[in-house]
């Protein structure tokens, strides 16, 4: 058995992880069934991980908590962890969909418009023609009824898959997955924006804005009116919290 190796950041555990870890892991848990969740973490997520307990609640005890935002590898680097990659959300669908279709494993969607999920599978079918995909689920934004979840649940249950993309955004992804653990026989992943930027419904931000930790200037400027809060309010949020973090650090390794 794996042993988990975490790191804070901004008080919350974050994996320290190696892409190749981080995808043997999960495809353990898949072959098993092993009903798990697994968080996507950025500076948005752990911010508020910090500030709202019930959210903050839900990361802790999520079975794997990747560094998702440049900024999050950034902060484990300066935290002991010199070697740790950024493992994001939409590369490690990507990268998961290809070890799948070698083994033959199903995966299963969960979130996104109709619409968005008829682009992603003819995406995914087309990158991965042998790929199997078990099923996909367009949920209502509403709250589903005790019933209608229920019989959600049995769906996906009923159709094998080891692995569910959860594209629902955040925190909204997490909550669910939190939610479901334990009756949902196989690992949930939050992708977020994933299924609309595999879909082309969304573009993503240019490798060397990805590069550059700038992808969440990208987003803001695609959809200003939605995100300007988020990243210009958590991300200056982000920058105290994590100089605070790194001072505090610094001064309890001061010699006497």
């Amino acid at each position: 058995m794996t042993v988990r190796q975490v790191g804070q950041v901004l008080g919350t555990p974050i994996d320290v992880i190696t892409w190749d870890g981080a995808l043997s892991q999960l495809s353990t848990w898949a072959v098993n069934h092993e009903s798990r969740y697994v968080c996507i973490c950025n500076a948005h997520s752990v911010v508020t991980a910090s500030r709202d307990e019930g959210f903050g609640r839900v990361v802790r005890e999520a079975d794997m908590a990747t560094p998702d935002g440049a900024p999050v590898a950034w902060m484990l680097r300066h935290v002991g962890h010199a070697d740790q990659e950024r493992i994001n959300g939409p590369d490690l669908m990507w990268k998961y969909c290809e070890q799948a279709q070698s083994r033959g494993e199903s995966i299963f969607l969960y979130g996104g418009t109709l619409a968005t999920l008829e682009y992603l599978q003819a995406e995914l079918k087309a990158a991965f023609p042998i790929l199997k995909i078990a099923g996909a689920i367009s949920p209502p934004f509403r709250p589903l009824s005790p019933v209608e979840d229920k019989a959600i649940v049995e769906q996906i249950n009923s159709a094998g898959a080891g692995v569910v993309f959860v594209g629902l955004g955040c925190p909204k992804q997490e909550y669910w997955m939190a939610a479901h653990r334990g009756r949902i026989n196989a690992v949930m992943i939050g992708v977020g924006a994933a299924f609309e930027w595999h879909a082309g419904t969304a573009k993503r931000a240019p490798k060397w804005m990805q590069e550059c930790a700038l992808e969440w200037l990208h987003r803001l400027a695609c959809e200003p009116r939605r995100l300007w809060r988020r990243y210009l309010v958590t991300n200056t949020l982000f920058i105290l919290f994590a100089a605070m973090q790194l001072l505090r650090r610094n001064r309890r390794n001061v010699p006497k």
